[in-house]
């Protein structure tokens, strides 16, 4: 195999189809030119992200890309300035003939080439022709206008923040999803995120520290710290980070009344609902309801607590008074009697319902809450309550909700979305790994792509 001086290559592993390296046999090690180089995860087995251009004079042209850290090295250029580099290993494409090489990543924007190749990744039946260029087929700049540039790109491997302060069953699957497929998922407390707020540098810092970019962000908010978690979710969309569920969504669809009317100005079905704030109304918000029984619901319930079954209409009056006595904020709903305790579960990731289950009250409870002893089964769901649970998700703007419905004599009734659905129930009934379909949605996302732009001149 004979190489010239300067010759094509292209680096597959890392979505490069065309570059212009330097035969260069002085030097020990390869180099590529590298920008916005971050090393994050593990000190024992840390990654990089990257970009590449690999177009001179094309600033437009970038290709994102990352890789695993095999070493870091002292390396001394040939205008002897010294630079400790990182070094990562690839697969070198030329000629039709491939193989892996160690690579270093470094700011080559005044070198005429965009990769040097060292001696170390020559093989040893190459010979090196000094006096001559491009002696291996001929490659182009032309294909980085094309669509299969992207269609080419690796999957990259994402750093990922799930804001959660829970050491949950639900937090643990997304970090162990996350690492099997290659990506680094920190788990940061909501709580003791805190926040620098101006115009010109927006930040969120967490332990003295400010948080790195991320590629994407998983919202857990905990119900009881709504205000504050929507807050830092918000940070997060100011700085320009991708939130699975944005802090208008989850904000929405904690605010039960908000969510009510949200649902109701969708025309979507749910129980009929009642809302008042003065003591004279009592008798009026039972008959809108349609009478007893009837359920009466705190506003601030979460897992079934404070929502109350009212069977005679002498019983929702006293507890009606009894949680105006409390200074508690309510409201009213009609009780489904057909659905006889149960309740569908649809979690929807997307633009699907990616599985269901039916869960049924413990004996004598009329709520089918998991978290109060209910009990859950895989359930097929027709196409009325599939259309049903992504209008909800979508009334709200959720890329991911646990949506909860009644099946009642005219049709599917929501009672609730939730925008941080647990996985323990709905993957244990069902089976199906929520946790990897997540990850699917958050790749297809957040995943970077090459840019490019249409430009005259180009090289």
């Amino acid at each position: 195999m004979h190489f010239g001086w300067e010759e094509w290559l292209s680096l597959p592993d890392l979505g490069v189809p065309a570059v212009k390296a330097k035969i260069d046999t002085g030097a020990r090690t390869s180099a590529l030119h590298a920008d916005d180089i971050e090393t994050f995860g593990p000190s024992n087995h840390p990654k990089v992200r990257f970009t590449v251009r690999p177009v001179p004079g094309r600033d437009d042209i970038v290709i994102p890309c990352s890789a695993t850290v095999v070493d870091r090295r002292e390396v001394t250029s040939s205008n002897g300035e010294s630079e400790n580099r990182v070094v990562i290993q690839t697969t070198l494409s030329v000629g039709g003939q491939s193989w892996p090489i160690e690579v270093t990543l470094t700011n080559r924007e005044t070198m005429a080439s965009r990769m040097l190749l060292g001696r170390q990744a020559l093989l040893d039946h190459i010979t090196i022709s000094a006096h001559d260029r491009l002696l291996q087929p001929e490659l182009g700049y032309d294909v980085y206008h094309t669509s299969e540039v992207a269609k080419a790109q690796p999957r990259r491997a994402l750093r990922v923040c799930v804001l959660s302060r829970e050491n949950n069953y639900s937090t643990n699957r997304l970090v162990e999803e996350g690492e099997s497929r290659g990506h680094t998922v920190e788990v940061i407390d909501t709580t003791r995120c805190y926040m620098a707020i101006n115009a010109l540098a927006p930040e969120v810092h967490y332990d003295g520290k400010r948080l790195p970019v991320y590629d994407a962000v998983i919202p857990r908010i905990g119900a009881s710290i709504t205000t504050y978690g929507t807050a830092v979710v918000r940070q997060f969309e100011t700085i320009g980070t991708f939130c699975l569920n944005s802090s208008a969504g989850i904000a929405g669809s904690r605010d039960k009344l908000f969510a009510h009317q949200q649902m109701a100005k969708s025309g979507i079905g749910m129980p009929d609902t009642a809302f008042a704030a003065s003591p004279k109304d009592n008798a009026n918000l039972v008959g809108l309801v349609g009478g007893a029984p009837m359920i009466v619901k705190l506003l601030e319930s979460t897992q079934g607590r404070g929502v109350v079954l009212a069977e005679t209409r002498k019983a929702a009056e006293s507890v009606i008074d009894a949680f105006r006595g409390l200074k508690a904020n309510f409201l009213v709903q009609h009780f489904v009697k057909e659905a006889a305790g149960e309740d569908i579960r649809c979690f929807v990731i997307g633009a699907k319902v990616v599985a269901s289950m039916k869960r049924t009250g413990a004996d004598g409870d009329f709520r089918s809450n998991l978290h109060r002893g209910g009990k859950a089964e895989k359930v097929r769901i027709s196409a009325e309550e599939r259309r049903t649970a992504l209008r909800a998700a979508r009334a709200f703007g959720l890329s991911v909700a646990g949506v909860d419905l009644l099946r009642s004599s005219t049709g599917p009734k929501v009672l609730e979305v939730n925008s941080s659905p647990g996985f323990e129930g709905i993957e244990t009934a069902t089976g199906k790994n929520i946790a990897g379909l997540l990850f699917d949605e958050v790749e297809r996302r957040a995943r970077p792509v090459p840019k490019r732009r249409r430009k005259s001149g180009a090289a």
